[in-house]
């Protein structure tokens, strides 16, 4: 079974390049779905309205995960005039799916962490005062400092503690990715809008025909030969 990370960004686009990925989540969760993929949410930034997201990063998990996804990665294409601004004049509004390597998403090693045993404090009675059984931990690379005493074993708090490190340091670590990708997406935004891999029309978002990358290859390939052989 294949794990995959793919991330929708409209690389803080206009509204409807919100609605635009909105409507993409949903077609592409049914899409992988219809296809015997497990694909669930897992991080999602909403828009300002309702149906609207900024970005979302989706977990795919099961077989031939890399194929089902293929396709949908690069740019997406919404053809609407804007439901926002009627008299607007633009109707194309683009947004950017990637994949994500999740092994990047986190790094961090449970050596790197130093605890520090303290006195609990709050309700409890004299066992809370006597026993330092509550723990500082602290992530030495990063100063991420959690404060633990749920526990009455000293032991069991620490193990909350890397919890709680971990879930941190995830957090951290996903907002960065989350920039990284919208940095990247919005440096090759103008580049892509032409090149789109899929094509949506009208707020009932149909998908248009698609037309294969390996179509145009093969066009472009015999005209070249064309070329060769008139010389």
């Amino acid at each position: 079974m294949e794990t995959k990370l793919i991330h929708i960004t409209t690389a803080k686009g206009p509204l409807e390049c919100q609605l635009a990925a909105g409507k993409i989540l949903g077609a592409l969760l049914a899409d992988l779905r219809n296809k015997g993929l497990q694909a669930e949410t897992v991080d999602r930034i909403t828009g300002q309205e309702s149906g609207t997201i900024l970005s979302a990063t989706i977990q795919v998990v099961g077989d031939g995960v890399q194929e089902a996804i293929q396709t949908w990665l690069g740019t997406i294409q919404w053809i609407q005039k804007s439901p926002y601004r009627p008299n607007h004049g633009r109707k194309n509004w683009f947004v950017g799916i990637f994949e994500v390597n999740r092994a990047e998403a986190l790094s961090w090693n449970e050596n790197e962490i130093v605890y520090q045993s303290v006195r609990s404090s709050g309700a409890g009675g004299q066992h809370v005062n006597k026993v330092s059984s509550a723990v500082r931990a602290t992530h030495t690379p990063t100063g991420t400092t959690v404060f633990v005493q749920e526990s009455r074993s000293q032991m069991q708090n620490k193990k909350i503690a890397r919890e709680r490190i971990r879930e941190k340091l995830e957090k951290v670590q996903s907002e960065k990715m989350v920039e990284l990708v919208n940095q990247t997406w919005s440096q090759h935004h103008e580049l892509e809008r032409g090149n789109p891999v899929r094509t949506f029309t009208g707020m009932d978002f149909k998908p248009s025909k698609e037309v294969k990358s390996f179509k145009r290859q093969r066009s472009q390939l015999k005209k070249e030969l064309h070329k060769e052989l008139k010389l």
